[in-house]
């Protein structure tokens, strides 16, 4: 019985198959593909099984609307395969082709009014997202919400939800969200002291790494070497210093709140399972989710799934859930890859290397190697490497932090 893939074609499905890409269930993939010739002893074996054959399903990123997606129990399901779903950022907006940061507003947020049963209200601080969403007079948004300045979104979202239980109505939930820009510097004494009173708000950061709305200038959130309009390639160190920069999650869990958790799109599942999750909790909530921006880094717009997962698999961005500031899941690498492969596909990077060699050695090898250190060290630090043939999300091991910040300038 071959794979099915609707979106991804015979090619990708085969791509889909080889080792590294398999997914437990529950733990990624917007799709999923039946296999028969897996014998029932695989290591999935324990998956929901196909209709037809009986065999372990494996997930696979293989779109929405995937056929194997719409053969598992629904509790396998993404909310995207829903034909009930919110839609809660419709079409016709105004983002850029490959666009990260509307791919993960899109399931964060109907993956929340899914868990809310649609009693929700979504405040937007100003940025790529409000700006491409609502170009006046039009709105791509099919939910309540509210558009606030660049840095006081968090304030509001108190307000809004101080106002919704003076009036009685607890049930209907808040959620703020913000660029990196908004949360990690212009935001980021209204974001602390809502952590600081537990406000009962779910506070989403969509990011991207830079001011994309704006013209690509640093934020808090570039990381080391990368190009900008602010950061330039030039001098002896091009590219944003080392040694500067917030990691806003492990704040977040220094503030001891009830729920912090990062993601990336490139895990689509796990994203919505965290949400849902957030949603459970009350009191103050952090999501901070990885959302490649193909403009903004120079990058082929086909390319922001494959960013997104590369980001994880080198160990520059940890993936992670922490409770009271307390780290207690990891989503551990499944195919442990250098540096390099994330970093070559990105203009932002591109003076790292030769450009009369741009696949050779890098030309500038002491970056790289001090960019590699950073992947290692959140590795170490948060076990992000599990036992040989073990791909699926463990529990948080000895080594991983308890509210420690990073290194200065380490990946975020």
């Amino acid at each position: 019985m071959p794979e099915f893939a609707t979106d991804g074609g015979p090619t990708a499905a085969r791509e889909s198959g080889s080792p590294g890409s398999v997914e437990p269930p529950g733990s990624g993939g917007a799709g999923a593909a039946v296999r028969s010739e897996d014998p029932p002893g695989s290591r999935d074996a324990t998956g929901p099984a196909s209709p037809s054959s009986g065999q372990p399903v494996k997930f696979y990123q293989v779109g929405s609307f995937a056929v194997g997606n719409r053969l598992l129990d629904p509790s396998y399901r993404t909310v995207q395969s829903d034909a009930l779903r919110t839609n809660a950022l419709d079409s016709g907006h105004r983002a850029c082709q490959g666009c990260g940061e509307a791919l993960g507003a899109r399931y964060a947020l109907d993956a929340a009014m899914r868990a809310t049963g649609g009693s929700m209200v979504a405040v937007n601080a100003t940025g790529c997202l409000e700006v491409f969403s609502t170009p006046y007079p039009e709105s791509s948004w099919r939910i309540p919400w509210l558009h606030s300045l660049f840095g006081n979104t968090p304030a509001v979202a108190t307000g809004v939800a101080a106002a919704l239980r003076v009036k009685g109505r607890p049930e209907v939930r808040v959620v703020g969200q913000a660029g990196d820009g908004g949360t990690v510097d212009i935001g980021f004494g209204c974001l602390s002291g809502m952590f600081e009173r537990n406000d009962d708000v779910l506070f989403i950061c969509y990011d991207n790494e830079a001011y994309m709305n704006t013209g690509v200038q640093r934020s808090a959130a570039t990381p080391p070497a990368a190009r900008t309009a602010t950061t330039e390639a030039v001098g002896d160190e091009p590219g944003n210093p080392f040694g500067q920069g917030k990691n806003l999650p492990v704040l977040a869990m220094a503030h001891d709140i009830p729920y912090v958790a990062t993601a990336t799109v490139a895990d689509l599942h796990d994203l919505e399972r965290k949400v849902e999750r957030a949603m459970e909790i009350r009191g103050a909530r952090y999501l901070h989710l990885f959302v490649p921006c193909p403009l903004g880094w120079g990058a082929a717009p086909r390319d922001t799934i494959r960013l997104a997962r590369l980001a994880k698999e080198t160990g520059l961005f940890p993936v992670f859930e922490a409770e009271h500031g307390v780290v207690t899941a990891v989503s551990q690498i499944r195919r442990q890859v250098p540096v390099e492969e994330y970093l070559r596909p990105q203009g932002r990077y591109r003076h790292l290397f030769d450009p009369a060699d741009p696949d050779g050695p890098p030309a500038r090898p002491e970056t790289v190697r001090r960019i590699q250190e950073i992947a290692d060290r959140n590795i170490a630090r948060y076990g992000l490497v599990g036992p040989a043939g073990s791909d699926a999300p463990g529990e948080a091991g000895p080594s991983d932090p308890s509210g420690r910040p990073y290194e200065t300038g380490e990946a975020r």
